[in-house]
């Protein structure tokens, strides 16, 4: 399926949004699991469940078990490499992580300091303000040869 025929079938659903930056990241998980059949490295893609409204026990719960605030929403666990024409490696990532934003919403000191630790030790890192934004940046990281979305 290509990317613009998902974002066809992505028009025809409907229903009341409860969350932007929550719907942004359902509609890149939504692509990322149907591509992964043409894309093996994206079944490598996953959400880190920092975020969030939970009650006491579980976010007590939860920070015991390593939650940390701060951290990005999305990894992609695929290292990456770019070569010149001669074949020199130029830069090389470990993984690609997201943070998801949506509207005005900006990220927080504590997001922006992990961000700034995760690129200083060999990631790249991206905010994305939409689902759309996200999916772009995916292809680029993994130079992918699909259409990207335009608005």
């Amino acid at each position: 399926m290509s990317v613009a025929e998902y974002n066809k079938k992505m028009k025809k659903k409907s229903g009341k949004k409860a969350s932007p930056e929550h719907d942004e990241q359902v509609f890149l998980f939504e692509w990322a699991n149907v591509m992964q059949n043409k894309h093996p490295e994206l079944k490598l893609l996953f959400a880190i469940p920092n975020g969030g409204q939970r009650n006491i026990v579980v976010a007590t719960r939860m920070k015991a078990e390593g939650v940390k605030s701060g951290v990005p929403d999305v990894f992609l666990a695929v290292p990456v490499a770019r070569t010149s024409p001669e074949g020199m490696i130029e830069d090389m990532k470990a993984g690609l992580w997201i943070e998801m934003k949506a509207g005005k919403n900006k990220p927080s000191a504590n997001q922006k300091e992990w961000l700034d630790q995760l690129e200083d030790v060999g990631y790249q890192c991206e905010i994305c303000f939409s689902g759309k934004e996200a999916i772009d940046t995916i292809i680029d990281y993994l130079m992918l040869d699909e259409q990207k979305y335009e608005d």
